[in-house]
């Protein structure tokens, strides 16, 4: 990302993230702070950013790789196979079910009762229903990624840089181009 707005290199994103783990085991090994470092890249890119969600998109995980959210990118599509949510669907339904789970005491009817809620959350979490609700702009056929992309690349100015950042400047006589900062 970093490279990329350096250079002003419009990034695609591909993404297939099932989002990243939070407790007492990822505080250990510091994973939320190096992803923070994601989230902070990703809100200050002043790059074009082409989405196209290929099998999850969950969580904060998926917002920071398309630049902080699904409105930031100049497109955010999916294939059909493409899934999308504030985080994984089976621990979503522990989290917000907790009552309504442990308010049944057979672990059968639990079990069943879990199922059925997660069935519903990933029909609510499908690329079709996420497009309903204007989350994402379109759900394509995978053959269709190649035209969007170079849609998404044709339709950017340009010259779309950021006054006094790496702004190019010509050496007179060699026609070299530097960068500077």
């Amino acid at each position: 990302m970093k490279l990329c707005d350096g250079f002003d290199i419009p990034m695609l994103v591909l993404c297939d993230t099932p989002g990243f783990m939070v407790g007492p085991e990822a505080e250990k090994s510091a994973q939320v702070r190096r992803f923070s470092r994601m989230f902070v890249t990703a809100a200050g890119a002043t790059i074009p950013v082409f989405s196209v969600v290929l099998r999850k998109g969950y969580g904060l995980g998926a917002m920071a790789m398309v630049g902080g959210g699904y409105h930031r990118p100049v497109f955010n599509v999916s294939w059909p196979t493409g899934e999308s949510g504030g985080m994984g669907i089976e621990g979503a339904v522990k989290l917000c079910f907790i009552k309504d789970l442990e308010a049944v005491e057979d672990p059968a009817a639990r079990r069943v009762l879990n199922d059925s809620l997660v069935a519903m959350a990933y029909e609510h979490g499908k690329a079709i229903n996420m497009a309903s609700f204007l989350e994402i702009d379109d759900v394509i056929d995978p053959k269709d990624t190649r035209y969007w992309i170079a849609r998404g690349v044709a339709s950017i100015p340009r010259q779309c840089r950021v006054p006094g950042r790496n702004v190019r400047k010509s050496i007179p006589g060699n026609g070299r181009v530097l960068f500077s900062a």
